[in-house]
């Protein structure tokens, strides 16, 4: 059974390592545009990490009308992300794409 699961609009992709659920997510799904400043990028990982790098906690939640039980979420995505993903391998495998 696969150990990471996509989770972008209901997407339930899996895949045995989180590299190819980051490359999955960036290339498989629309962009985001952030609601504090108005940059695109990646949805999934790479939006959470713009969020929480680039902006407050408290920007996040009065633009995203969230509360503290989803900030908490997403830094525990971002974390566990972290801890187990190879960034380098996620940029060499992007260079890669079509």
């Amino acid at each position: 059974m696969p150990r990471w699961t996509c989770g972008i609009d209901g997407c339930d992709a899996g895949f045995d390592d989180v590299e190819s659920a980051i490359v999955h997510q960036t290339n498989g799904h629309q962009r985001h545009e952030c609601k504090v400043c108005g940059t695109i990028v990646p949805d999934g990982y790479f939006a959470i990490r713009h969020a929480f790098d680039e902006h407050t906690r408290a920007e996040f939640v009065r633009a995203y009308d969230a509360d503290s039980a989803a900030v908490r979420r997403r830094e525990e995505i971002k974390r566990e992300i972290e801890r187990e993903a190879d960034l380098q391998r996620v940029v060499d495998q992007l260079d890669r794409s079509p």
